[in-house]
């Protein structure tokens, strides 16, 4: 029989995390360990307020299909028990993390993978006034992909400030829906001018219609407005990517199937993550090899991460630890 604990994990930021809807100094997260025998497996998950979550209801949940999770539920099972968001990304990353301990070898097998290699992650400045981000920009020159958080009005100058910072860097830019059909064209020539090479969500969720009669000279990437599978053939033409975070697919098992989905579709993929601990972005590390862009970079933004976390080389993450997950 298993044994299920749900715990909320605080890791205080290194600094403060700034986009357009707010900012935050700490990372709160719901940690599941899910025991059996001698195995145990653990998941991580960030609560979205933008998507209705708190802590209470993500872990209200949990404790929802608690019993279910003792009498020995599945990953299968899950996707019928829990809809996509946090709490089944929690549990259905713990539940990887036991199968693969249960059967000795490491998840990226059980998940039809031959290697699991490491990956360049983009490192992300958050939103400020263009001199406070060219000084960001300015100490992270260095790294290769640089994601550049925006907000609406002024975001010209601010790509221009940080073009000059970081001249060789490659730029990605995530408006987190700020932008208006007005803004759209002043801002995305300062992208063009700036040689940005991804453009992030400019519009919100569900005013995606707006894109079909609109120049893209630099591709769009979707986030809020996409979770699963569901509705994503009603993207096409719309955008050209897509950003896949376990935390709205509800897990692992979602997302690889998303992946697979988005590719057949002609969507590039972009992998990403709520700000949280090296045991949220492991799974995701399985995604990796087949994105266009990998944004995992949540634990360089703690000021301490767990213990057993992701080594990153500068910007390149390695593959996780068994100590850590899978």
């Amino acid at each position: 029989m298993r044994q299920i604990s749900v715990q909320r994990d605080i890791f205080p930021l290194a600094s403060a995390f700034v986009i357009s809807r707010g900012s935050r100094t700490q990372a709160e997260v719901l940690t599941v360990t899910l025991r059996e025998g001698h195995f145990t497996g653990r998941g991580e998950c960030v609560p979205y307020a933008r998507y209705g979550e708190t802590l209470a209801s993500v872990a209200a949940q949990i404790d929802s299909i608690s019993a279910a999770l003792i009498a020995g539920m599945d990953r299968t099972a899950l996707q019928q028990a829990l809809p996509a968001g946090a709490a089944r990304n929690a549990v259905d990353c713990a539940l990887w993390d036991l199968d693969a301990k249960k059967a000795h070898v490491p998840a990226f097998t059980l998940a039809g993978l031959d290697r699991l290699s490491p990956a360049t992650t983009a490192y992300t400045l958050s939103l400020g006034a263009p001199e406070s981000m060219a000084q960001a920009a300015r100490a992270a020159a260095h790294r290769p992909l640089l994601k550049l958080k925006l907000g609406g009005a002024g975001d010209a100058a601010r790509l221009k400030a940080i073009r000059e910072a970081a001249p060789d860097a490659t730029l990605i830019v995530d408006a987190n829906e700020a932008w208006t059909p007005e803004l759209y064209a002043e801002n995305t020539a300062a992208c063009v001018a700036a040689a940005v090479a991804l453009i992030e969500q400019p519009f919100p969720a569900g005013q995606d219609a707006a894109l079909a009669h609109l120049p893209r000279p630099i591709a769009i990437c979707a986030d809020e407005s996409v979770h699963d599978r569901q509705g994503l053939a009603d993207l096409r033409g719309l955008y050209d990517a897509i950003n896949i975070k376990l935390d709205k697919t509800g897990g692992l098992t979602e997302a690889l199937l998303l992946a697979e989905a988005a590719t057949q579709l002609g969507f590039k993929l972009f992998i990403g993550c709520m700000v949280g601990s090296s045991l949220a972005m492991a799974p995701a590390m399985l995604l990796t090899g087949k994105a266009h862009f990998t944004d995992l970079d949540g634990p360089l933004l703690l000021a301490h991460d767990r213990d057993d976390g992701l080594v990153y080389d500068g910007s390149v993450v390695f593959p996780p630890k068994p100590a850590l997950w899978g």
